[in-house]
């Protein structure tokens, strides 16, 4: 539990907890997995009851360690793009203005990769556009940030007149940090909403910014 949720409590960096997972998850749940069998079959032996029992629980704690590498082995997961920063307009991403280089525990930057980053981007993810809305801009900017707030994220930054806002969401684990930018502008008799996510840390996000585009969205249209 302190492997998973160490960074949360202020104990380490999300990358060190992140690391004890890796390393170290795998070997103890083999450990109290063996030892649970073991006492298990003791006590069965013994006729006790309690004994039995604890070491019944022992083997399921130690399985459930397990259980992701088994998980694995069984349905390898789909390797994600190579890739941390995603936006719904790669020709004209959304700049940060507010976050910059210096934000805790980072280590990607948040100048745009340009066309190579699209090309793999519209490869991977070809659902995420721009959110289309008949809503008028000023409207649109306030329903984004009162969806970003009911997604628990934190705003760092917003404006008004220009309707943009920045924000930090943390993943619910290990709580890694990811910076976003959202900027509404007029569109015909509507607007449009443009968001950019990018993570701290890792060269491949594992698919998180991509999903936490499109349930913005998708909240968003509720």
């Amino acid at each position: 539990m302190l492997m998973l949720f160490g960074a949360r409590l202020g104990l380490w960096a999300p990358t060190t907890g992140f690391g004890f997972y890796r390393t170290y998850l795998n070997p103890i749940g083999a450990v109290i997995a063996v030892m649970g069998l073991l006492t298990l079959s003791m006590h069965l032996k013994r006729k006790e009851k309690g004994g039995v029992f604890a070491g019944g629980v022992a083997v399921i704690i130690g399985m459930a360690c397990l259980a992701p590498m088994i998980a694995g082995a069984i349905n390898p997961p789909v390797r994600a793009a190579p890739i941390h920063d995603i936006s719904t307009d790669t020709t004209n991403p959304p700049a940060f203005e507010v976050l910059d280089e210096n934000r805790e525990g980072a280590r990607n930057s948040l100048k745009y990769g340009g066309p190579e980053l699209a090309k793999v981007q519209s490869a991977a993810y070809p659902d995420i556009v721009p959110l289309a809305t008949e809503l008028p801009a000023d409207a649109a900017y306030q329903k984004a940030l009162k969806v970003a707030h009911e997604m628990g994220w934190e705003v760092v930054g917003s404006n008004t007149e220009r309707r943009r806002f920045e924000a930090v969401a943390r993943t619910p684990v290990f709580y890694f940090a990811d910076d976003i930018v959202i900027v509404v502008t007029p569109q015909g008799d509507g607007s449009r909403v443009d968001m950019r996510s990018v993570s701290r840390v890792g060269r491949s996000d594992r698919g998180v910014n991509a999903k936490r585009i499109l349930s913005f969205q998708k909240q968003f249209r509720g």
